[in-house]
């Protein structure tokens, strides 16, 4: 699973990368996404390269932002009393693995909003108009993109 958050806004950005970016639900500086690796979200995430920071996340990871960052509609917190209820799932490590390995999509759980919103990275971001590669933050990050989560926990 690719997660993808946004790191600039969209002034001076033309209308495909914006239409792009609502397409991935990421209307707003902050938000994050998960999203399957499939050559169609690959073609997306390559439009909208110079906006976002994305990466492959681990199980771990997941699991803190379901805890910390999961919501429902109408603003409620994701608890693990709502997953035993509501789905097969019994914690969040459990879902959060069943996310990584493919075998279930954030759309399955009934009510979970698919943006997670994070707050901006703690010491700040690194560059927000160089990519990952030049010492920044934008673009591809590979399994080092879990530091940055970790900073907008």
């Amino acid at each position: 699973m690719y997660v993808v958050v946004r790191i600039r806004g969209e002034v001076k950005s033309r209308q495909v990368v914006m239409d792009t970016m609502s397409m991935l639900h990421l209307h707003r500086v902050n938000h994050c996404v998960i999203i399957p690796e499939t050559p169609n979200y690959r073609g997306m995430i390559k439009k909208v390269k110079d906006y976002v920071a994305w990466g492959t996340i681990t199980p771990e990871v997941l699991t803190q932002m379901l805890m910390n960052r999961g919501r429902l509609e109408g603003g409620k917190r994701l608890t693990e009393e709502y997953l035993s209820q509501n789905t097969d799932f019994k914690s969040f490590d459990e879902l959060a693995k069943a996310l990584c390995e493919g075998n279930v999509s954030i759309s399955d759980i009934p009510r979970l909003k698919p943006v997670f919103r994070l707050h901006p990275p703690r010491k700040g971001h690194k560059g927000m108009k160089r990519t990952y590669q030049q010492g920044g933050e934008l673009g591809s990050q590979g399994t080092d993109i879990s530091f940055l989560l970790n900073k907008m926990r």
